[in-house]
């Protein structure tokens, strides 16, 4: 029987597509930039349980493949866990991240997934510094950088009323460098300035 669960913390992304990443302001029904799309997004929780099971301080990630358009679905996607977790967290992660225990990954799964390539378990760093992230997940890695107001307050640039699963406000960043090379998806980046997000995130069932 699923457990009630929740978990709430800091999330953080890059893509494949050029900054602005057109599926932000399409909701997400515009082309993507190339002929194809690769999110890569790393969640750290902060707070959290699934029944009596703490997640806290614990770290998960996504990673996505589309097609053309975004919300055209046929996604292949796959995840990984926290290799620091202790069998109870890697099963309630499990339960969580394969959709099975209901809430947003049930969403992304139940519309949006058509090939699940399973659940990888590896060391996943979260590193922030200013407007920088991080992050470093074994078979991924990618480092991006808040795009600052020009107003001087130093406080990043946002969008909101979006339609993602993190968060429906987002920082804008830009990627300095993303590398792939897991679940059979190989992708190198570097100095581009290609698309980037972070922000809080809650979810639940």
């Amino acid at each position: 029987m699923t457990a009630s669960w929740s978990i709430g913390g800091e999330y953080m992304e890059s893509c494949n597509c050029d900054y602005l990443c057109p599926c932000i302001y399409t909701n997400p029904q515009g082309e993507v930039t190339h002929d194809h799309c690769i999110a890569l997004m790393v969640y750290r929780i902060d707070t959290g349980s699934y029944g009596d099971v703490s997640l806290a301080g614990l770290k998960f990630a996504l990673v996505i493949h589309s097609n053309k358009v975004m919300a055209d679905g046929d996604w292949i996607f796959a995840c990984v866990a926290d290799e620091g977790a202790d069998d109870n967290q890697r099963a309630a992660l499990t339960e969580i991240l394969s959709g099975r225990a209901g809430g947003r990954p049930a969403m992304i799964h139940d519309n949006l997934v058509g090939e699940f390539r399973g659940i990888a378990f590896a060391p996943i760093s979260f590193e922030m510094d200013g407007l920088g992230r991080s992050t470093d997940a074994g078979l991924f890695s990618f480092a991006i950088s808040g795009v600052a107001s020009r107003t001087g307050n130093g406080e990043v640039i946002s969008i909101d009323n979006v339609s993602h699963p993190a968060n429906s406000r987002l920082a804008l960043a830009r990627t300095r460098e993303m590398h792939l090379h897991g679940f059979g998806l190989d992708l190198d980046l570097s100095g581009i300035g290609n698309n980037g997000h972070f922000a809080p995130f809650a979810w639940s069932n």
